[in-house]
């Protein structure tokens, strides 16, 4: 990614080649390797005051195992390559690693930070907004479905800090509003799907634009090994905060699964289980859009007040949507996978997966909406026969449990 500078011998008759310290501190930080080690408090890690103020605002008391080993280095400016499970606190590891080098004076894009989808976009950005409240920076939020002639407003105020989705934030880089010349930190996270089929493409059309010194950082719950392998094309030398895929398990969820002899009597039981319970806050995921409207349906039906969304809904209702869901006003959200990966809504106490999700990878993102930061959650899966065999290949491959629903699941919830 970076130029090698050269070194030459020399004697008193000769003259040093005339080298930048900054491209010095580059060249090390590229080629040699960071110590590992743990900072057990925010106060120790020699972040901005005002960053460290809004630390303590948003209610972070002490870093999470993620946060004592990644902020760090990733504001030192090391490449990153982090993986950690859900709800362990990711999104404010390179959120503050990246603050912290902002440079306020610098009134051009400084971080780019990529989600795959829009509301972990709007999410990542409304933490960002909290983190650095006191610190005076600009943002901008460059995400479809909003109107291209305020992402160039935005743009042309000087934003330092930018939040966005792959395909707009490229299609503003194109019409020169994003000048991505001064980046210190391209961060991708869910990156295991940034790094997929659907997104590589737009990903390599950024990445070209993005100068060689900049630190490129991976995060996401999940690593595939062909994604690992992706990352020596482009990352030299990163820092690496690897979880085994056997202890990707989440700590705190309990995994059950609840047998249903025939698909159409998916709904009784969903009707029956929720009669049953006192829910707080639940989200149940559905594999397909015209499945979340029938769940819907049948639930509105019964006068329960539910909700749905997915990826062909206009964004502004997506937005409302989400927004009433982590207020509190809307207990229960049927969901396609648009909001599986990295959607932080801290009441959420059951995870209901109505169909079982068709890629095994994408278990470990639903059920992670539950359980947020330690708390206890539940995840129960609606199986019919052939479902089950589909659900054995995800409990061998996460080596994990997922045990038939108890009789007394009532206790265990309320």
């Amino acid at each position: 990614m970076t130029e090698h500078i050269s070194t030459v011998n020399t004697n008193s008759e000769m003259e040093l080649p005339s080298v930048n310290s900054e491209q010095i501190l580059d060249e090390q930080l590229k080629t040699k390797k960071y110590e590992m080690r743990e900072y057990e408090s925010f106060d120790d890690m020699n972040l901005n005051e005002k960053l460290l103020r809004g630390v303590y605002a948003h209610g972070f008391e002490k870093p999470s195992s993620i946060q004592t080993r990644g902020i760090v280095p990733l504001s030192l400016g090391y490449d990153i390559i982090a993986q950690s499970q859900s709800g362990t606190g990711k999104t404010a590891t390179f959120l503050l690693g990246s603050l912290n080098q902002i440079d306020v004076n610098l009134k051009k894009p400084q971080t780019l930070v990529l989600a795959p989808g829009r509301e972990l976009a709007r999410q990542i950005y409304r933490v960002m907004k909290a983190l650095g409240n006191y610190m005076g920076i600009s943002s901008a939020l460059i995400i479809g479905g909003t109107r291209v002639d305020d992402n160039f407003k935005i743009l042309d105020k000087g934003a330092q800090y930018v939040v966005g989705t792959p395909g707009r934030v490229y299609d503003m880089i194109k019409r020169y509003a994003l000048k991505i010349d001064k980046i210190k930190s391209f961060i991708m996270d869910e990156a295991d799907e940034m790094l997929s089929r659907g997104f590589k493409d737009q990903i390599y059309d950024i990445f070209q634009y993005i100068p060689p010194k900049s630190q490129v950082c991976l995060f996401s719950a999940t690593m595939s090994p062909a994604a690992l392998e992706m990352t020596e094309n482009f990352m030299t030398n990163p820092v690496k905060i690897l979880v085994k895929k056997e202890e990707l398990t989440l700590e705190g969820i309990k995994q059950y699964y609840l047998g249903v002899e025939q698909e159409n009597w998916k709904i009784a039981t969903l009707i029956d289980l929720y009669d049953k319970l006192s829910i707080s806050q639940s989200i149940i995921f559905a594999n397909s859009r015209r499945k979340a409207e029938y769940i819907k349906e049948q639930l509105a039906a019964k006068n329960f007040t539910v909700h749905c969304i997915h990826g062909e809904m206009p964004q502004p209702e997506r937005n409302k949507i989400m927004d009433d869901f982590r207020s509190g006003n809307l207990r229960i959200l049927i969901s396609t996978d648009i909001i599986a990966r990295g959607i932080d809504v801290q009441s959420v106490s059951i995870v209901i997966n109505y169909d079982i999700p068709r890629y095994r990878e994408v278990y470990i993102h639903r059920i992670g909406r539950s359980g947020r930061y330690g708390k206890k959650g539940i995840a129960i899966n609606f199986v019919t026969e052939k479902e089950y065999e589909v659900l054995k290949g995800i409990i061998e491959f996460y080596d994990s449990e997922i045990e038939p629903i108890p009789p007394d699941i009532k206790d265990l919830i309320n």
